[in-house]
């Protein structure tokens, strides 16, 4: 199975690389659009801000591509973020994937958010074999609302959506990575799609 991690200069991506083998699989890291078009599973990874990262994309056409990606993508904290329609993180519209725009958090809580949170409402294959919950590892200050296409939810001050799917995407709030073996559940399970 070749899986492509994009490198686009916004991501933790060893961490994701080192992730996906300890399960067993191979990464490449790539910003080449044959390469990533040619890839069974696609990973969409992002830490930053999100115009900046959108710029990054534009610069490398990659903006165009992802949206058009026929195998399974999973995009992850700001890659999640990039894939919904607009952030109000430096007022940045978005790859239009799923239909929710991200807003900054407006209630009492702490910014950014850096903790171990539990998710609830699980649903679909990325699931499978994780218990409503469960904990993974958050850090954001912007976040999506719970929309039809959320498929796990948090709760930090208001219920807001942990994880998205729409048709082959998905996109996790929180970061598999860092989320010891639920999110490497979580990491099996999209490689396993």
């Amino acid at each position: 199975m070749k899986i492509v991690i994009i490198d686009y200069g916004a991501g933790n991506i060893q961490s994701i690389k080192f992730a996906i083998e300890r399960l067993g699989f191979t990464a490449t890291l790539s910003d080449n659009p044959e390469e990533i078009r040619n890839a069974d599973k696609v990973i969409f990874p992002g830490v930053g801000e999100a115009s900046s990262a959108m710029r990054k994309l534009k610069e490398s056409g990659l903006d165009s591509l992802i949206p058009e990606l026929q195998q399974p993508v999973l995009g992850i904290c700001l890659g999640m973020q990039l894939m919904c329609n607009y952030s109000e993180e430096g007022d940045t519209e978005g790859l239009k994937i799923f239909d929710v725009d991200v807003v900054r958090f407006r209630e009492s809580v702490k910014i950014p958010q850096i903790q171990w949170n539990s998710i609830t409402s699980l649903k679909g294959p990325l699931f499978e074999n994780v218990e409503n919950n469960e904990f993974i590892y958050m850090v954001h200050s912007y976040y999506a609302p719970v929309t039809d296409e959320t498929i796990a939810v948090c709760e930090y001050g208001i219920p807001y959506g942990a994880a998205f799917a729409k048709a082959n995407f998905y996109g996790t709030q929180f970061h598999p990575e860092k989320s010891s073996s639920t999110g490497a559940q979580i990491l099996k399970n999209f490689l396993e799609l």
